[in-house]
């Protein structure tokens, strides 16, 4: 008998799987547990919803973060810190300060785990990647300064 899992079942499969199972395996431990549902044309037509939907939502966020790369690709963003006599900053500047300005000057939230960038502990140009969906990342430069 074939079955589609409406939640992950250990050594079977994962959710929204179509798997065949013995029939009373299904009858008297899946259908009752409601872990499964039997194979039929409206529960078909569903899960190819879910599958096209997941698709399309896949394609949006590759979109999104395409369009995020274009705009971050190479430009300089500015950050401004307080340095001593010599320099160097008191404490230092680090991602996130670069998440901080990408979100609140671009409109672009990036967790600050997928900004890639040295630790800035004096004035200058640094470069700084932003990895912004697997496989795709901008680089761009931090200036910091006062």
């Amino acid at each position: 008998m074939e079955v589609i899992l409406t939640q992950d079942v250990k050594s079977l499969g994962k959710k929204g799987e179509k798997v065949s199972v013995a029939e009373g395996y299904a009858r008297n431990f899946l259908f009752p547990r409601k872990l499964a549902v039997e194979i039929n044309a409206q529960s078909m037509t569903e899960l190819k919803n879910r599958e096209a939907a997941a698709q399309h939502h896949l394609e949006m966020q590759i979109a999104d973060a395409n369009a995020a790369k274009e705009k971050l690709d190479g430009k300089s963003i500015k950050l401004s810190a307080k340095a001593g006599s010599s320099g160097k900053l008191f404490g230092s500047a680090g991602a996130k300060d670069v998440a901080e300005v990408l979100a609140r000057d671009y409109g672009i939230k990036v967790d600050k785990r997928k900004v890639i960038v040295e630790d800035m502990k004096n004035y200058g140009t640094y470069p700084c990647k932003v990895k912004l969906y697997p496989g795709i990342a901008a680089d761009l430069f931090v200036v910091v300064g006062e």
